[in-house]
């Protein structure tokens, strides 16, 4: 005799939806919307909104491919962008991005509007699918010797020339570098409008962040590891109480000390 099939409780499908792909879950919403429970209800209507989030996602990714499929003739289309501008210590760093064009790569933004988790899984798919990824550091000393702007240059064009392959264009977020002979473009908000930029913006910002993590522990008491080198209040009262360290900036914190 055939024994009845057990049906699912709640925390069962919640479990199966929760862990399911996107591309998964339609076949999962057949299989449960007939379900009357109030808590599968739920459950279902999540997944449906979980969907149109993810096809929202497709649309803005596509949106920030403008520039991409505006040199699609190019080869090598490479996004630039830098972090640390505004630190108090530790180095400006930029990251050159050479991405596969057929990749889609979804949630790439500014750096700045994603959460530290998100940033280094993405970091993580970057550096696994990206034709090729350069980057350039400008140290604290290098800054204070030719200022901030020109060191974020330096760092920039550091990052190029350490590219495995030569670009055809450098897309850019907001400047057009200096001393470059390659064809750029200068894109305002570039890391909100190009996946390559923004996928350089990640890429620069990670890599700031795990090296700032880095002096903490090597120069206990300013909290680098939490303020990665920006002037919080904690950051200051450690800068009055110790004076600074080798990494600071001193063309930054003249009015402080």
């Amino acid at each position: 005799m055939n024994r009845e099939k057990r049906e699912m409780n709640i925390n069962e499908i919640r479990t199966i939806l929760k862990d399911a792909s996107v591309k998964e879950l339609p076949a999962l919403i057949v299989q449960f919307e007939a379900d009357k429970r109030a808590g599968v209800i739920k459950l279902v209507e999540q997944a449906r909104k979980r969907i149109q989030a993810f096809e929202a996602e497709i649309k803005r990714t596509y949106e920030m491919k403008t520039y991409e499929r505006k040199y699609e003739n190019c080869r090598y289309i490479c996004g630039i962008d830098e972090v640390g501008r505004g630190p108090l210590a530790g180095p400006v760093v930029a990251a050159a991005v050479i991405l596969p064009k057929d990749v889609d790569i979804y949630y790439l933004n500014d750096s700045k509007q994603l959460s530290e988790k998100k940033r280094e899984q993405l970091y993580e798919e970057i550096m696994e699918k990206a034709v090729a990824v350069g980057i350039g550091f400008a140290d604290e000393a290098c800054i204070d010797e030719i200022n901030i702007l020109q060191a974020d240059y330096m760092a920039m064009r550091q990052a190029i020339s350490r590219l495995s392959v030569i670009p055809d264009i450098l897309l850019n977020d907001a400047v057009t570098i200096p001393g470059v002979d390659l064809p750029q473009e200068a894109i305002i908000k570039g890391d909100a409008k190009s996946v390559s930029i923004a996928a350089a913006s990640i890429v620069a910002k990670v890599t700031r962040d795990r090296f700032m993590v880095e002096m903490d522990g090597r120069y206990p008491g300013y909290d680098f590891a939490s303020n990665k080198g920006y002037g919080s209040a904690r950051h200051i009262q450690a800068l009055k109480e110790m004076g600074p360290c080798e990494i600071h900036r001193r063309t930054f914190i003249r009015n402080i000390i």
